[in-house]
């Protein structure tokens, strides 16, 4: 198993950095409130030199296929061939309230977005006659895409991000990984299991298909502490839209806890943060993260390995501290995983 790292746009360069030197297999940048993600990994392609790099996730409803096509093909050729586009449908709140794009039919409309991302990245003319993507539109006279970027020959890997049985199926069946969120290692097992069915679809196994979660993280020699400086992390996805659509909320149902994660909703969007804060349970954080000592974090690293993780992406964005605390979590994950004796 290797492990990746969530970066914040505050200091992302230097964590980049630093997590090259200590043997990081790829940095992600995630999307949302704080930043996107391309003008992230733009800094950090420039900063770095052997580290891969993801967009975890470009949210799909955000940009149109042809422009994923042109910003991977961009990224890909800046980095020296060390991108990877990770790709995900987002939820209805997100798509409908932020973007103004309907949520309706997200496997088929994904389907499509990665076949158009495809055509792009060949660096042929891209025409395609989609239900939800239709380029160039019929009976017009449009230009087509066509992608000049010059960039390395190797191919770029597609990442979906996926929840959902169909939706982590179909990750299997037309992408290279997965990324995942808020996953005990028996969700990972399970996961794992609806991607290797969507890879049978296309006579296909898991083998060279990663499957890479992304955890909270909080190392030290008190695990209550820990989960405590997770609370504020966890509070504010959970709070993100609706409770009944908040995909994280879905997650939080499935182990248990989903009476939970609707009070720390409701309270977060009633404007009391702190309060939501210390609603989260304490079970469901431990289960979805990486907290405590750094033995302690070595057995968990070890369960995801048995459950098929190939990739452990550290979140450290979600530890309010400085960025030389954040430096410190990436050296005690690397421990950990050395430690744990899984290190690929």
């Amino acid at each position: 198993m290797k492990l990746g790292v969530n970066l914040t746009y505050q200091g992302g360069a230097e964590l980049a950095v630093a997590a090259e030197q200590l043997g990081y297999d790829v940095a992600l940048a995630p999307e949302g409130y704080r930043s996107d993600a391309a003008s992230l990994l733009g800094l950090v392609a420039g900063r770095t030199r052997t580290i891969g790099l993801c967009s975890g996730v470009m949210q799909i409803p955000a940009r149109t296929p042809a422009l994923a096509g042109l910003t991977a093909a961009t990224l890909h050729a800046l980095s020296g061939g060390r991108f990877r586009l990770g790709l995900g449908v987002s939820n209805p709140d997100v798509s409908e309230g932020w973007y103004g794009v309907p949520f309706a039919h997200p496997l088929a409309r994904t389907r499509e977005y990665v076949e158009v991302v495809r055509l792009a990245l060949t660096g042929e003319p891209v025409r395609y006659e989609g239900e939800h993507y239709r380029l160039v539109p019929p009976g017009q006279g449009g230009s087509p895409l066509h992608v000049l970027t010059e960039r390395p020959q190797n191919p770029v890997p597609v990442y979906l991000g996926a929840v959902g049985p169909k939706n982590l199926a179909l990750a299997g069946e037309i992408a290279d990984g997965w990324i995942g969120v808020f996953a005990a290692p028996e969700q990972v097992a399970q996961a794992a299991g609806h991607i290797a069915a969507g890879r049978e679809r296309v006579g296909r196994t898991l083998e060279g298909f990663d499957v890479m979660p992304c955890l909270a993280t909080a190392i030290g020699p008190d695990t209550d502490a820990c989960v405590d400086l997770l609370r504020a992390h966890y509070a504010y996805l959970l709070a993100i839209g609706d409770a009944d659509r908040n995909i994280y909320c879905a997650l939080a149902d499935r182990l248990g806890h989903g009476a939970d994660a609707a009070e720390v909703s409701r309270l977060a969007r009633a404007g009391d943060r702190d309060a939501a804060a210390r609603a989260v349970p304490a079970g469901f954080i431990d289960a979805t993260s990486l907290v405590g000592p750094v033995e302690r974090v070595a057995g968990r690293m070890r369960a995801y390995a048995d459950a098929g993780v190939t990739t452990l992406s550290v979140m450290i964005s979600a530890v309010a501290v400085g960025l030389e605390e954040r430096i410190g979590i990436l050296e005690q994950a690397m421990k950990a995983l050395d430690l744990s004796g899984v290190r690929d």
